[in-house]
């Protein structure tokens, strides 16, 4: 956007945004040729959640800009797509799959609000201790501007990985903020095109968020800005260049604290005393090879964690021991074997919480800074940093992260914990034997469980804080359509948090025993959507299937000219048969709809025998991408195996043999696959 901006000092903010919306009228009328996003399914997700249009050319532009009485919002939107896109370290425009996968994270509690910060900080170090506490306080934050050639000057790491996110470098790219609320408003809270006063409402009252605007931004970047609080956004002023208007005025040390007190975000941080940051900021984060100072596990070395429940008199709460070489032993580059011990007591606490419990070490390991983990059990991989190891991280320091957040996390069940930390070799081996046994004796608690095993189901609502009508039924043989939550966990986190996300559904009198009908579950459901939805099949996707949020790990859909199945897996980023990509397809189901013949799922419940039983589940999947083929592997051919059809696998045709409808009819019948000649679908 042409700059306007003379001074130091603005004559008032309403002053520049008369100025600024003169600029952007005389640019609208000036705007030409096609306008598009890539890798979208709401085209320019801002002009079409306001007015329904599907913007693709300046003429098009220019009349969702008249019907939207001349929002600036829009305008701005409009003239940042004419731009094209930008370059590293620039994200742009954030694609639909991307922002699909941040869903869960805006859900669970890991993030807590939504900041933007533009405009250029007369102080970087300030703006880098802006960013810092915004880390801490788990606040997703985008940046725009010259803060962040401000920021990368101060040696502030940038990218989604440490959730702050440069979207460009002019204050205008700040545009992308706003569209990802719009689109966050589309997928999850069903919130329809054209629909006005539903997305200002759905922003104002679920999107926390807010802008810190930093001195130096056009007439047309404050207009800009200021039409921001349409959607409940407050601006905070953080510099003495914005006087008047509507901003709120803020020492850049006062900005967040003020930002989450307008937006009434309530987050504690307990400090944990070791040398590196620690917060879910980091938890994304990748330490590559050049950046490691030393491995553990990842093949190089043998590796394994476990959590045991100990008797109180056995554990010395806030003990952390290693045995065994630590940092200072080994040369840089080095690999080490890791035994990750953690011993828990708590009158609350129970052997079936073990493995739900265990499964945090994940998470908190990656919350520091210099630390990174993959995997889980005894296949773990574990890295520290150069840049931690220089600040003086040890692995004791992994222990005393993991001590201080089960006792945080879990206060009303765990009451002591010690970790102990072994990074000698011959001791890890000898362990690992031992630790297997205990992954064997806990698979088989649930191996084999059944839906008609048990009578009551759970319910997970996490996502409706951003998809209110949306309702979750976990069953043992149905996972959360996320991937993230099996019955057992939603068992155990009801249990340890009675008025949480995750409810009892008792099953009720059985309906429809093929398609997954209970009188009990439409009970349940009926009463946790708001009375939006009366009846879903837990087993169909033709028959009231249930709704989804927009965080679901694949999309089944119905493809009538084959009599079949497709499944498209969130990380496909091409066009399926159907002529629709994921994003395209997710766009039809996401927000709390019920869509026959499209249904959101997880990837584990492709393997479950009740996978859309009554459609014939696995024997009707024609095409899947050989990504999510590659993955399932092994266990889908198992399944197959066990079905009587161990050469069906082959016959799932994929991007490569089928990319169109006319491939993939002609693959099938070359093949002969069974959906074929079975009854008709539709």
């Amino acid at each position: 956007m042409n700059p306007t901006y003379q001074g130091t000092i603005m004559d008032t903010v309403d002053a520049a945004i008369e100025r600024g919306r003169t600029a952007l009228d005389a640019r609208m009328r000036a705007l030409a040729g096609r306008l598009a996003y890539a890798d979208t399914a709401y085209a320019l997700p801002v002009t079409y959640a306001v007015t329904g249009i599907a913007v693709r050319d300046a003429d098009g532009a220019r009349e969702a800009y008249r019907q939207s009485g001349n929002n600036l919002l829009i305008a701005c939107e409009c003239l940042m797509a004419a731009r094209g896109g930008v370059a590293s370290p620039y994200t742009g425009f954030i694609p639909d799959t991307v922002l699909r996968r941040l869903g869960y994270t805006l859900v669970d509690g890991s993030v807590t609000g939504l900041g933007l910060l533009v405009g250029t900080p007369e102080n970087p170090d300030a703006a880098a201790a802006v960013c810092r506490e915004m880390q801490e306080k788990y606040l997703l934050t985008f940046l725009a501007g010259g803060v962040v050639e401000a920021l990368s000057g101060a040696g502030v790491r940038l990218g989604l990985d440490y959730r702050l996110v440069p979207l460009g470098p002019q204050s205008a790219h700040g545009i992308h903020f706003a569209d990802i609320i719009a689109r966050v408003a589309m997928m999850f809270g069903g919130v329809q095109p054209g629909d006005v006063q539903s997305l200002l409402g759905y922003a104002a009252e679920r999107a926390k968020a807010f802008v810190v605007a930093f001195p130096g931004l056009t007439d047309e970047e404050i207009a800009f800005v200021d039409a921001l609080r349409a959607l409940g956004i407050p601006i905070l002023a953080a510099g003495g260049t914005y006087e008047g208007g509507a901003w709120v005025p803020v020492a850049p040390a006062d900005a967040v604290r003020t930002g989450m007190d307008l937006r009434g975000i309530r987050v504690t941080v307990t400090a944990i005393p070791i040398p590196m940051a620690c917060s879910p900021a980091f938890e994304g984060k990748s330490i590559r090879k050049e950046e490691m100072y030393v491995e553990f596990g990842g093949g190089r070395t043998p590796a394994f964690e476990l959590l045991r429940m100990r008797p109180r008199e056995e554990v010395k709460d806030g003990a952390v021991t290693v045995l065994g070489p630590e940092v200072d032993d080994i040369p840089e580059g080095g690999a080490l074997p890791l035994a990750i011990l953690v011993d828990v007591a708590g009158a609350k606490m129970k052997a079936d919480y073990e493995p739900v419990l265990e499964r945090r070490i994940h998470t908190f390991v990656n919350y520091g800074e210099g630390s990174w983990h993959v995997a889980q059990r005894d296949l773990i991989w574990v890295r520290l940093s150069k840049d931690a190891v220089a600040k003086g991280v040890r692995i004791r320091d992994i222990g005393t992260l993991l001590a201080h957040k089960f006792k945080l996390e879990f206060p009303d069940h765990v009451d002591a914990v010690q970790v102990t930390l072994v990074t000698d070799g011959k001791k890890v081996r000898e362990m690992l034997p031992e630790a297997r046994e205990v992954y064997a004796r806990r698979d088989e608690r649930i191996a084999g469980m059944k839906d008609e095993d048990v009578e009551t189901f759970y319910s997970c609502t996490l996502c409706q804080t951003f998809a209110p009508n949306h309702v979750c039924v976990i069953t043992p043989e149905r996972p959360a359509l996320c991937g993230a939550i099996t019955w057992l966990d939603a068992r155990i986190a009801h249990e340890i948090s009675p008025a949480g996300a995750n409810q009892p559904v008792e099953k009720g009198e059985v309906v429809d025993a093929v398609l997954g009908e209970f009188l009990g579950v439409n009970r349940f459901v009926k009463k946790a959507s708001r009375g939006e939805v009366d009846r879903i099949s837990l087993y169909s996707m033709l028959e009231n299937p249930m709704t989804a949020c927009g965080c679901f790990e694949c999309i089944a859909a119905v493809v009538p000219e084959v009599n079949g199945i497709l499944i498209v897996s969130r990380d496909f980023p091409g066009e399926t048969p159907l002529g629709m990509t994921f994003s395209t397809l997710a766009g039809t189901i996401g927000g709390g709809a019920q869509t026959p013949g499209f249904v959101g799922i997880s990837k584990n419940y492709i393997l479950s025998d009740r996978f859309l039983q009554a459609e014939n589940g696995i024997v009707r999947v024609v095409w899947m991408p050989s990504s999510l083929k590659e993955e399932l592997g092994d266990r889908l051919r198992a399944k197959l195996a066990e079905r009587g059809m161990p050469d069906l696998f082959e016959k799932i045709a994929d991007e490569v043999s089928a990319p169109t409808i006319e491939d993939l009819i002609e693959y099938l019948e070359r093949v002969g696959h069974p959906a074929l000649g079975m009854r008709p679908l539709i």
